[in-house]
C-alpha cells in the first residue's frame, strides 16, 4: 500500500513539475490540436483546384465542349491561351496542366482517323501530376463518346465493373492522416515528456533529494509512467473528440473505449522507452538527436506512411518486434472497419509483452544509473 502511495505522489509531483514548464505545455497542446488539422487539410491526395489551359487550333463545337467539361471542385476554370504561350506558361507556373487540341480535330474524328489530343503536364507536384491526368483522360473519353453518340446515356459493356469504396468511400485523405498523425504524435511526445523528466531530474539535482527518500527505482520509474502516460492520455482524448470527430468530421467505425485500452497499452511502451532514452543521455541535445532517429525509424516502418505489404520481406520480420506496427494495425481496424477485440486481440498481445520487456530493462538500466549516482 505505501509503495502505491509513493507511486501516487511522485505522479503528482511530475504533473506539477510538466505545469511549471509552460513551454513544454504549448508544444503538446500544439501538436494534438494545430498540428494535427493542419497535416491532414495541408495535404490531400485527391486533385483539388488544378490550373488548367487549353490551346484550341481546331475551334469547333466538340473542341470548346471539351473546354467547357472541366470545373470546380476539381479544377480551375480553364484558361485559352495560343501554342507559343505553352512553355512560358508552364516555366513560370501558371498552370498545372495545358491541353492542346490539334486543327480538323472533329473533323479527323468523325472521319475515324483517331487524331491524337496532347496533354502538357507539369509533374513537379508528381502525385497530383499523375491523378490529374487520369481524371482529365476519363472526362475528355466520357464527352467525346457523347457527342459523338449524342446521349448522355452510358454505354453497354460485355460486364460491368461495380466498384465499392469501404471504410473510407470518398476517398477522403484527412480520414486517413488525421489518424495517423494523432499515432505519430502519441509516439513522439510520451517520449519526450518521459525522458525529459528523467533529464530534468538529473539536471536540476532533485534525483539526488529522491535517492535520500526511502524510495525504490521502481516507484520512480512508476511515477514517470503513469503522469507523463496521463497528459498524453488526456491530450489524445481531446483531439480525438475536438480536432479529429468535430472540426474534420472523421467518423470511428469501432470502440472508443477499447481502442484507448489499446493507447494505454501502447503507452506504456513509449514511456519505457522516454526512461530509457533519458537514462543513457547525458544531455538535453544527446537525448534530442536520439529521438529523432528513433521516432522517424518507427514512424517509417509502422505501416502508417506505407504499407507493410510493401517492404522486404526482411524487413518485415523485423518490424514485428515493434509496438508501433502494431499499434498502427489495430488503430485502423478499429477506427476505419469497426472491429472488436476478436479481431485485435493478438496486436494487443504484442504490443503488451513487448512493453513489459522493455519496462524491465529499462527498469534495470535506470536502477544501475541510480546506483551509480549514489
Amino acid at each position: 500500500m505505501r509503495s502505491f502511495l509513493n507511486i501516487f505522489w511522485l505522479g503528482i509531483k511530475e504533473l506539477r513539475s510538466l505545469g511549471s514548464d509552460v513551454v513544454l505545455i504549448l508544444f503538446v497542446a500544439y501538436a494534438f490540436t494545430a498540428a494535427i488539422y493542419m497535416q491532414a487539410t495541408g495535404t490531400s491526395s485527391e486533385l483539388h483546384n488544378a490550373s488548367i489551359a487549353f490551346v484550341d487550333e481546331d475551334h469547333s463545337a466538340l473542341s470548346k465542349e471539351l473546354a467547357n467539361a472541366f470545373y470546380r471542385p476539381y479544377f480551375q476554370l480553364p484558361e485559352a491561351i495560343a501554342a507559343d504561350e505553352i512553355e512560358s506558361a508552364m516555366d513560370e507556373g501558371r498552370f498545372m496542366f495545358v491541353v492542346v487540341i490539334p486543327p480538323m480535330f472533329e473533323h479527323d474524328l468523325r472521319a475515324g482517323r483517331n487524331p491524337d489530343i496532347q496533354l502538357n503536364i507539369d509533374a513537379t507536384a508528381m502525385q497530383q501530376a499523375s491523378i490529374g491526368a487520369n481524371y482529365i483522360q476519363n472526362i475528355v473519353d466520357a464527352r467525346i463518346r457523347n457527342f459523338l453518340t449524342r446521349t448522355d446515356a452510358p454505354p453497354s459493356y460485355p460486364a460491368n465493373l461495380v466498384i465499392r469504396k469501404l471504410f473510407n468511400p470518398n476517398g477522403e485523405t484527412s480520414w486517413f492522416v488525421s489518424i495517423v498523425a494523432i499515432i505519430n504524435q502519441i509516439t513522439l511526445l510520451t517520449m519526450i515528456l518521459t525522458g525529459a523528466a528523467v533529464l530534468r531530474e538529473r539536471e536540476h539535482g532533485t534525483l539526488e533529494h529522491l535517492l535520500v527518500m526511502p524510495l525504490t527505482s521502481f516507484e520512480i520509474a512508476m511515477a514517470k509512467v503513469w503522469a507523463n502516460g496521463l497528459v498524453i492520455l488526456v491530450a489524445t482524448a481531446l483531439s480525438l473528440f475536438l480536432v479529429v470527430r468535430m472540426a474534420l468530421q472523421v467518423p470511428f467505425a469501432g470502440s472508443v473505449t477499447l481502442w484507448f485500452c489499446g493507447v494505454i497499452l501502447y503507452l506504456f511502451f513509449t514511456t519505457a522507452l522516454g526512461i530509457f532514452l533519458g537514462t543513457i543521455s547525458r544531455s538535453m541535445a544527446q537525448f534530442a538527436l536520439l529521438v529523432i532517429l528513433l521516432v522517424v525509424a518507427m514512424q517509417l516502418l509502422s505501416g502508417g506512411s506505407t504499407p507493410i505489404e510493401s517492404q522486404p520481406q526482411w524487413l518485415q520480420y523485423i518490424t514485428f518486434f515493434m509496438p508501433s506496427r502494431h499499434f498502427v494495425s489495430f488503430s485502423q481496424v478499429i477506427i476505419y472497419r469497426g472491429g472488436g477485440i476478436a479481431t485485435v486481440w493478438p496486436q494487443f498481445l504484442m504490443v503488451s509483452v513487448i512493453g513489459v520487456g522493455f519496462f524491465v530493462y529499462s527498469l534495470a538500466l535506470f536502477r544501475k544509473s541510480i546506483a551509480v549516482t549514489k
